[in-house]
């Protein structure tokens, strides 16, 4: 007898039938695993540091070497799933996700430490793309949008548990729970996959894999972050990671070009609207990265919160994106994207700028609090419509790859803001460990952040038009919204 589970559905498991609940569950599992991860380490940064005995590299490193492999190869991991079946490449997500956290939690140093997140990035390249995938070829098509929003709703809880979760494990268990907690859930998420969600694949899907268009990419990524990262140890080797990095991504461009099945199609960016809009991303998640990666820093550094403290502090900026974001998108159907992509990276640049005022003896009310609104405000604004613009700016049939860059570009902004940042700011590699020093360093990148999201405003306000051209009709969009995943919330992704 075949296995039921193996049978291709037709035309799709309905939403309210057990089978359907069960597909639901396992993709809130699998991305909610990935989502809670990124959420909680940035909580975790200063006491891996202590116990460690690491400087601030070693920090960046631990959520770069993430979003390095991460960014590399998320392309690379829809298109498996496409070719190979989705349900097979996402459960191998979920177990090499799981190996990877592991391995983190029982990292006896740093260098194995960021090993293991670089191969937790590997496993998310894997997962992320494969759990929206897996509604797509499973659910009914009069089922998928509400299907995709319970996957939103869930992971949205899941980014709002996550800093309370991660500060709680930190200062309590210790910071080596927040990825031992990855096991048990993939535990539970493995035999749900196999046993009730269909096998499915994209019957178009054929051509060789653009393997030498993965490595280059990646390599000259891993390059460049270590220069940025290792500037001011003064090796000899930076100048030439830092060459060699420009000429990797030169390569890169240039096998892009000439190949017939290559991993970013050239010709998408042929699109105005498209190119504009990934530039946005690039400002707006630079500066996303940097902060986020140095808020956490300052309220524990500086400020002297706890790590629950800490985690806790940003929970507005979550409340404003489950709230409001739903609006924000409507909104920006009817004026466009133009306005809320010019309008929110200000509002963003304001709130970190008011970031300025957290010191020594910040009052939460007074002072982070109201930052933080205004940034979350701005995030709401432009994080829902920039989506859209990505969606509607290409061919309703190239929804999920134009998404995929458009994620794939986030994570690189975040990653390149991560390495670089701390070196603009003039933080050395013990900074962290120092109240004065780190608060003066924050200082200075604030308004390198703020001075980036000026710069993606302008952009979006010079290029970017509304409507977009070539907008889908209605259904058009609907279809899109379900076959390509969104950005993550800021934050999540980048943390």
């Amino acid at each position: 007898m075949t296995d039921p589970a193996l049978a291709p559905p037709s035309p799709g498991v309905r939403l309210g039938t057990p089978r359907g609940r069960w597909i639901v569950l396992t993709t809130v599992l699998g991305s909610g695993m990935a989502l809670l991860d990124s959420t909680v380490v940035n909580v975790a940064l200063p006491r891996i540091g202590q116990d460690l005995d690491a400087d601030l590299a070693v920090l960046q490193w631990t959520v770069n070497a993430y979003l390095l492999t991460l960014a590399g190869l998320i392309l690379v991991g829809g298109a498996l799933g496409d070719r190979f079946g989705r349900r097979r490449i996402f459960v191998l997500g979920v177990v090499w996700f799981a190996v990877g956290s592991l391995l983190c939690g029982i990292a006896p140093n740093a260098g194995v430490l960021i090993a293991a997140r670089a191969l937790q990035g590997i496993g998310g390249a894997l997962l992320t793309p494969g759990s929206l995938a897996l509604i797509q070829g499973s659910i009914h098509p009069a089922d998928r949008a509400r299907a995709v929003g319970l996957w939103s709703g869930f992971g949205g809880v899941g980014a709002a548990v996550g800093p309370f979760l991660g500060g709680w494990l930190v200062d309590g268990p210790g910071w080596r729970w927040v990825f031992l907690l990855n096991v048990p859930v993939a535990a539970l998420c493995v035999p749900i996959a196999l046993r009730h969600v269909p096998e499915s694949r994209d019957p178009r899907a054929r051509g060789s894999f653009d393997i030498a268009g993965a490595v280059l990419g990646a390599s000259s990524l891993a390059l460049l972050t270590y220069a940025l990262i290792e500037a001011r140890s003064g090796s000899a080797l930076v100048p030439a990671a830092a060459v060699g990095g420009v000429l990797l991504a030169g390569a890169f461009v240039y096998v892009e070009r000439r190949r017939e099945n290559p991993m970013v199609p050239p010709d998408i960016f042929a699109s105005r609207q498209f190119t504009a809009v990934n530039l946005v991303t690039l400002c707006v998640y630079a500066a996303f990265g940097g902060f986020f990666f140095l808020v956490v820093l300052q309220l524990q550094v500086v400020s002297g919160y706890s790590a629950l403290a800490s985690g806790a502090a940003l929970l507005p900026t979550t409340a404003l994106m489950l709230l409001l974001s739903a609006r924000s998108a409507e909104l920006g159907e009817r004026i466009g994207p133009r306005i809320p992509l010019t309008v929110g990276p200000l509002l963003c640049a304001a709130g970190m700028l008011l970031m300025l005022r957290v010191g020594e003896d910040a009052s939460y009310v007074r002072d982070v609090l109201p930052a933080l609104l205004v940034l979350g405000m701005g995030m709401v604004t432009l994080v829902a419509p920039l989506t859209a613009a990505v969606l509607a700016s290409v061919d309703p049939g190239r929804a999920g790859l134009a998404s995929g860059i458009n994620n794939a570009a986030a994570r690189v902004a975040g990653l390149l803001a991560v390495a670089g940042l701390p070196l603009l700011a003039g933080m050395g590699p013990e900074a962290y460990l120092s109240a004065d020093a780190f608060d003066a360093a924050f200082g200075r990148a604030m308004p390198w952040c703020a001075g980036v999201l000026v710069v993606g405003a302008v952009l979006a306000w010079a290029t970017v038009r509304s409507p977009a051209p070539g907008a889908c009709h209605p259904q058009c969009r609907t279809n899109c919204a379900v076959t390509a995943p969104p950005l993550e919330p800021p934050g999540a992704a980048q943390r």
